[in-house]
């Protein structure tokens, strides 16, 4: 997909003259979600914060509501997404499953190997402490 229809399309930044320059409806956009946020914060805290909100189960509805409604203007082509539901190719949408996972090649593997392998070599103290990092992070709780 041309990164050009996805701008024009979904993120409404060719409706402004000029959207980098003076920057009018980067700071309009900023401000919106700024008061979406508060609000949303205000609505947590009168449910008696974070622990309140979750004992009543608040976030998880909100969520499901929000994704139910977006799901729904999706599936109903009111809220455009490029290529899943508008300016689909002739063989319709990418989300249906593909018969078959794509594979790299043996190339492509052997090249990502050596790769890894020259990394390993050419910092063998960093290897070394990076495992021992890991390790110490899958056993502590």
């Amino acid at each position: 997909m041309a990164i050009q229809l996805i701008i024009n399309k979904e993120l409404g930044l060719t409706k402004n003259e000029n959207p980098i320059q003076g920057a009018f409806i980067i700071e309009e956009l900023t401000d919106l979600v700024e008061e979406a946020v508060l609000t949303e914060f205000d609505r947590i805290t009168e449910r008696g914060g974070v622990l309140g909100a979750m004992e009543t189960m608040y976030q998880r509805s909100k969520i499901q509501e929000e994704s139910l409604y977006y799901e729904t203007l999706k599936h109903n082509g009111k809220f455009p997404i490029i290529g899943v539901n508008t300016f689909l190719s002739s063989k319709g949408s990418p989300t249906v499953q593909p018969a078959e996972v794509i594979r790299a090649t043996e190339e492509e593997k052997q090249f990502q190997i050596q790769t890894k392998e020259l990394l390993n070599k050419a910092n063998p103290n960093k290897v070394i402490e990076q495992i021992s990092c890991f390790t110490r992070s899958c056993y502590s709780e």
